[in-house]
């Protein structure tokens, strides 16, 4: 055999062990060394800090419920992929499509289910997600800017729930989003009452940007579809990524400066911090301007991501497949009949998670649809630099007032919500009271504004209370999340055909 011919054999035997090394480069991670470069080298989990802090592992800390919104986005993408495959966004055969899926495609009942219930938990997963952020201090510097893509994270999963209501094209997606069209269309309450809308009409633009015409159609189905199937996922991939780099480029998770102190010793099963002597030297090379998020942080109290973090990360996945599984087993994602633009929904009801901004709406279209709305985003961009104090970073509730300041701030907060919502379903509002009054005044003082105006009022008492800042954000924050919590439960509930107001769906008037 030639001597060329023998190379060729020999290299043909090492191809899959050749083809193995060139894939795992550092080996199996059974040493400090080669768990780091098995995280650092691997495109889907470099943006992983090599190592994790024990404090950040703990279920207290985050519950989890970041890897439980991005587990669920995956579901949906998978799922969603799945229906891709029979779905049609024509408004003569979505609905029939859908039909099919739902009776006639094998498992097709089943994915549509998982698919409907992942994007709710995710919808859930985020709004408590942030809220775990705010609760925390994790907004602080240097994570002004990562609060930020939250922030967007948040409208982009609303985005995704509210373009995917739609393609059902049955009565109940029908009409929720016509509610929402109509909300895009609410600044016209306000040009109207200026009588400048043939002029100047934004509200009018918005419904037509967001339904590519002047009601719900074809249009707006294509419309919604590839917002849903393509450009809100890509802009969520984008930012999800953005965010995980940015938790590492910060220092990792938010913890306190006496994390260390207050964890003790770690076990003795786990990782040392150098379980190798390094192999190369290093010298300074340049002096640099400014201190990255690491400084006066060493290794010291962290363990290895692989496995601590990714065992981690995998059981907190399981489960949210695990219940994503369990709610799709037992409960079907609705399906009415064909949308008929003539008959409309008795009530017509948004989707649960814009239910809130409906019964504000209902007083006010422009300041519950856009106004408020539009407060509170600018108020949760704003906090970060607001707050420049460093009390109770990382910590539950940290900062002046603490626990007892939240238990306080929910009282106030439903209690607030009961009292003017109530007061407005018992005895209406002010069109009932004064008829002749300018539409102006009705749309600037309505139960949402005047709910607005206290909650900023008990904010701004607790800030010269306490003389802090942060005492007012944590009070702001809780009453905003309980006087959300209450109108979305009336609106889900209690409310009934002509959006007035049932103590049960037996008291609805029978046709």
């Amino acid at each position: 055999m030639s001597p060329g011919l023998s190379v060729f054999l020999e290299n043909l035997r090492a191809a899959p062990r050749r083809a193995y090394e060139a894939t795992f480069r550092s080996g199996p991670p059974t040493s400090d060394r080669t768990r780091s470069t098995f995280v650092f080298g691997n495109v889907f989990l470099h943006l992983h800090p090599v190592r994790t802090h024990r404090w950040s592992l703990r279920w207290s800390t985050t519950m989890g419920l970041g890897i439980i919104t991005f587990a669920a986005f995956l579901i949906t993408l998978v799922t969603g992929v799945l229906l891709m495959f029979y779905y049609k966004p024509y408004p003569d055969v979505a609905y029939d499509s859908i039909k099919d899926i739902h009776f006639v495609v094998p498992t097709g009942r089943f994915m549509r289910n998982i698919h409907r219930w992942a994007a709710n938990v995710m919808v859930i997963a985020v709004l408590l997600h942030m809220a775990r952020a705010f609760y925390t201090a994790a907004y602080r510097k240097p994570r002004e800017f990562n609060w930020l893509i939250g922030m967007a994270l948040l409208v982009v999963t609303l985005g995704l729930s509210f373009t995917g209501y739609l393609l059902p094209w049955d009565q109940l997606a029908y009409w929720a989003i016509t509610i929402g069209a109509n909300i895009a269309q609410s600044p016209r309450e306000v040009t109207d009452a200026l009588q400048i809308t043939d002029r100047f009409d934004p509200g009018g633009l918005q419904k037509l940007l967001l339904l590519g015409s002047d009601q719900v159609g074809e249009e707006a189905l294509i419309r919604f579809f590839l917002l849903h199937v393509m450009v809100l996922p890509l802009a969520l991939v984008l930012l999800a990524a953005v965010h995980f780099w940015r938790i590492r480029k910060d220092g990792g998770l938010v913890r306190p400066a006496n994390a260390d102190e207050r964890l003790g010793p770690a076990p003795l099963e786990t990782y040392p911090v150098f379980t190798e002597a390094p192999h190369k030297t290093y010298q300074l090379a340049a002096i640099v301007k400014g201190k990255t998020a690491a400084v006066g942080r060493g290794p010291e109290g962290t363990v290895p991501s692989m496995p601590h973090l990714f065992y981690a990360e995998a059981g907190v996945a399981m489960l949210t497949v695990l219940v994503c599984l369990g709610l799709a087993l037992f409960l079907d994602a609705p399906l009415k009949e064909l949308a008929n633009p003539g008959v409309p929904e008795n009530p017509a009801k948004a989707p649960w998670y814009f239910l809130g901004l409906q019964e504000l709406v209902a007083f006010s279209a422009f300041m519950g649809g856009i106004g408020i709305p539009g407060i509170v985003l600018l108020g949760l961009g704003l906090i970060p630099f607001l707050d420049r104090e460093e009390a109770g970073t990382g910590e539950w509730f940290g900062g002046p007032g603490g626990l007892p300041l939240v238990l306080r701030s929910i009282v106030v907060g439903l209690g607030s919500a009961v009292l003017v919502d109530g007061i407005a379903i018992r005895y209406g509002w002010l069109r009932e009271w004064f008829p002749k009054i300018p539409q102006l005044v009705v749309t600037l003082v309505n139960p949402g504004t005047v709910l607005t105006f206290i909650y900023a009022a008990y904010s701004i008492y607790l800030v010269k209370k306490y003389g802090s800042t942060r005492a007012g954000a944590l009070g702001l924050f809780t009453c905003f999340l309980c006087g959300f919590a209450l109108l979305t439960l009336v609106g889900s509930y209690f409310r009934g055909p002509n959006w007035s107001f049932y103590w049960s769906p037996a008291d609805w008037p029978v046709h």
